[in-house]
């Protein structure tokens, strides 16, 4: 079963029209829609990446969240000491 879709409407530059069609005709997607798509899609998945870098960034800079995380590596030390040791064996 293929997933549900929604039609929606979008003005495009004719540049952009006669590159998506060039694009569909030589066999790079099974059609317009896909293309659209699967450029959105990995729009999107750049959007978020680069989100949850400026996140982490931010994290960084944080005092309290250092904290916590030098207080877990300690709390954890021996733990993955006595993993590693028999990792080694």
């Amino acid at each position: 079963m293929s997933p549900r879709t929604k039609k929606a409407t979008f003005n495009l530059s004719s540049d952009v029209l006669t590159a998506l069609d060039e694009a569909v005709t030589s066999g790079a997607a099974p059609s317009k829609n896909a293309l659209v798509e699967r450029a959105l899609v990995a729009e999107i998945r750049q959007l978020e990446k680069r989100a949850r870098k400026a996140r982490w960034e931010q994290a960084a800079r944080d005092e309290a969240f250092l904290k916590d995380i030098g207080d877990i590596e300690r709390e954890f030390a021996s733990a993955d000491g006595e993993t590693a040791g028999r990792i080694e064996s």
